[in-house]
């Protein structure tokens, strides 16, 4: 590597770490489904024509939003749904013909996914987000010739949403990961007395469940701090929404990580890592504020801060345990490989820093690494609750237990290395899809962070990969990370974008040593 190539990426590290700072809500791309939400919603908001043009802009050609693979139904019920509210009110400035078309377009095509056995993917919420918004598009098409009412999925009800609501009305709490979708309640959300805004203004961070909140009357008072929350939300993407924000441990933990575990150069500055530090309580921490405490975010910004030499007993992931494995939060439905895999590196890495901590950590990094190896796939991959891609549980997975697996996760590693090599594209990409500079920034890690890294057929994988990424430099990331709606965090996928680039350019200089 010469010594400009590394200056460049250094300095694109640094960049990236200042913006962590400069922006500490987090760097998120704009929601389909959080965006329709604040137009059905919010139409007094500032932004509400530049919202109404992104849904209309976003449509796709077969009348749906959003990702293949069942992926599209929550992003296209909501842009629907607004689009039939936009036309039930009759809002000022708006093209009724070209609406009309779109919600047409719309319709047709729920009525095909939703008239048919249909598989969904495990996204937080569904369950009770689908109910309220095929509800709401049925409340909208009543009496339209030609329109029948739009049936459930198979296995969904309503019947949750009520019990939500009778929560509501009757001034009860609702369980903290619950508000993060508050918007399912209707109208019961407004001005709910058992929810307030955080601090900030937000109500589990979520531009959708702070304008339910809100209401519909909420542009009256604007000194209310949730309005100048969603204000301020609206101006970073000029009208559309992202899906969560604040993210801001979330983002510095993986940030960081990756930077750091490539073994790139980066400066991070004390109060950051006193922040991060700070951050963790003895239930863990939380994405961000508005949202409850989580192992993932909690395992990956204890093992940022180990890596950063200041290592954190990581006592409060014990809170999420369940059997021989960790839950993302307690009382989960589902499991996910990536945090187990999290949990990983935080233990393996604090005993790392800290061998006198090992009697107390041994014995569960050996049962989660067999955990882990248990629950990879023939093909040598893994895939997971909170990604779309493989390649993201992969990566997550077999760096962990390249690291902390010992000798008896080696042969799951390598059939990770080798799935990886076999799956790559004639283009140098990886992709589920399509190729991404995402996903091949994460089959470069697994080929280059991991046992055998020196064989030469990795080697020339991972310059076929370096080579595309340097070919799409300045394209958008598609969404590929589960929340309500598939969703980019932005200073993420570049981090691992740089760290993946570095680590071939280390690569190739040490190739042209040997």
């Amino acid at each position: 590597m010469s010594i400009g190539e590394s200056v460049d990426i250094t300095a694109e590290a640094g960049e990236l770490v200042t913006s962590l700072m400069l922006k500490p809500w987090g760097q998120v791309s704009p929601s389909i489904y959080e965006t329709g939400r604040l137009v059905s919603l919010t139409p007094w908001l500032t932004g509400h024509r530049e919202r109404i043009d992104y849904l209309i802009r976003t449509q796709r050609q077969d009348g749906a939003w959003g990702a293949p693979d069942g992926y599209g139904l929550v992003p296209t019920l909501s842009a629907t749904e607004a689009i039939l509210a936009v036309l039930a009110r009759g809002d000022r400035d708006t093209d009724h013909e070209r609406l009309s078309s779109a919600a047409d377009r719309g319709l047709r095509v729920l009525a095909t996914w939703l008239g048919n056995p249909l598989e969904l993917p495990d996204m937080p919420a569904i369950e009770h987000i689908v109910p309220s918004l095929v509800a709401r598009i049925n409340q909208h098409v009543e009496g339209l010739p030609d329109q029948a009412p739009m049936p459930l999925p198979e296995a969904m009800s309503y019947d949750t949403l009520h019990v939500v609501r009778s929560w509501l009305k009757s001034g009860m709490e609702v369980p903290e990961k619950l508000v993060h979708a508050l918007e399912i309640a209707g109208e019961e959300a407004a001005g709910a007395p058992g929810i307030r805004p955080t601090p900030i203004g937000s109500i589990g961070a979520s531009p959708a469940a702070t304008a339910a909140w809100l209401g519909e009357h909420g542009g009256g008072d604007a000194h209310e701090p949730a309005r100048g929350h969603l204000e301020a939300v609206v101006r970073l993407h000029g009208g559309p929404v992202p899906v969560g924000l604040p993210i801001t441990v979330f983002e510095r933990g993986w940030v960081l990580s990756w930077l750091l575990r490539a073994g790139v150069p980066i400066e991070v500055p004390p109060w950051m890592v006193a922040d991060i530090r700070a951050a963790i309580g003895p239930a863990g921490t939380p994405a961000g504020s508005g949202l409850p405490a989580d192992a993932d975010t909690t395992s990956v910004a204890l093992y940022a801060l180990a890596l950063l030499g200041a290592p954190h007993e990581p006592d409060s992931l014990w809170g999420f345990r369940s059997g021989t494995h960790f839950s993302t939060w307690p009382g989960e439905q589902g499991i996910s490989v990536s945090v187990n895999a999290h949990v990983l590196d935080a233990f393996g890495e604090y005993v790392h820093r800290r061998p006198d901590a090992a009697p107390r950590y041994n014995e569960t990094i050996a049962e989660l690494a067999a955990w882990i190896r248990d629950r990879q796939r023939p093909d040598g991959s893994w895939t997971d609750r909170w990604h779309a891609s493989p390649y993201y549980a992969t990566v997550s997975c077999a760096l962990a237990l390249n690291s902390f697996g010992a000798d008896v996760s080696e042969e799951a590693v390598r059939a990770a290395a080798e799935w990886t090599l076999e799956t790559q594209r004639p283009d140098g990409s990886w992709g589920r899809w399509e190729g991404t500079a995402e996903e091949t920034a994460y089959a470069m890690q697994i080929l280059l962070l991991t046992r055998g890294r020196t064989d030469p057929r990795r080697i020339r994988a991972a310059e076929r990969g370096h080579e595309y990424l340097a070919r799409s430099t300045g394209r958008d990331h598609p969404p590929l990370w589960h929340d309500k709606d598939l969703y980019v965090p932005l200073a993420v996928t570049r981090a691992a974008v740089i760290a993946s680039s570095y680590l071939i350019r280390q690569a190739r200089a040490q190739t042209v040593q040997l």
